[in-house]
């Protein structure tokens, strides 16, 4: 509940940094230094969200390849020794 709490006091004071003064004749302002940031470093967060999830499918894939090895030694027969 503590934490509920504080997320929408931190949103609040990230709404209030946003507005324009001279329009909603409160908040800080800070829109357009927010939109250049986001412009600036969408690129950088897309393209590190990219790499991770090419490292996630080629792990993926070598998990679907073990797990096929696995199924097929499962299903061999297994070699009895000899009396």
């Amino acid at each position: 509940m503590k934490s509920l709490i504080i997320g929408v006091v931190i949103l609040a004071a990230a709404a209030f940094a946003v507005l324009p003064y001279d329009r909603a004749g409160f908040g800080l302002g800070w829109g357009d230094d927010v939109l250049a940031f986001l412009r600036g470093g969408l690129p950088v967060i897309a393209a590190l969200v990219g790499l991770i999830a090419v490292f996630i499918g080629i792990a993926d894939m070598k998990d679907r390849a073990e797990a096929k090895r696995e199924a097929r030694a499962s299903e061999e027969p297994a070699e009895k020794a000899p009396d």
